[in-house]
């Protein structure tokens, strides 16, 4: 059977590595996670991340990132939208995410951006997740 969620699988994993301070999680690949964690990127949330080709099959492996005391740079990652609920919002519905300290994903027309490019460039879409 397969998964029902994968975005929430991604940020599941993501957040139990962070727990056992692991330094890279892995998980399978697909081109939604791989903009999210390009995103995560960008934002300075993890160190990097790589697709690794496994035979046929594809992963994403994703290096997380510490502060000098070894606590995380991800305070937390929560779903907003999931299957059985989704969650569409316009420009108007943005709001920053622990005003600005934090960030959001959304899925537009334009491709997976932060809850600040979208208000920036006035457009909406599904609302992804936040993290802080």
């Amino acid at each position: 059977m397969g998964m029902t969620d994968p975005i929430a699988d991604m940020l599941t994993r993501v957040r139990n590595a962070l727990m056992v301070k692991h330094q890279e999680v892995v998980m399978p690949h697909s081109k939604m996670k791989e903009a999210v964690a390009s995103l995560f990127k960008d934002e300075g949330y993890v160190k990097n991340f790589r697709v690794v080709t496994d035979g046929n099959k594809k992963n994403i492996v994703i290096h997380l990132k510490y502060h000098d005391n070894g606590e995380s740079v991800i305070r937390g990652i929560k779903r907003v939208s999931k299957p059985g609920q989704r969650v569409y919002v316009n420009t108007k519905n943005l709001k920053p995410v622990l005003g600005g300290l934090g960030n959001g994903v959304v899925s537009t027309s334009r491709g997976i951006k932060t809850v600040k490019q979208c208000i920036a460039e006035k457009v909406g879409g599904e609302y992804i997740c936040q993290i802080w």
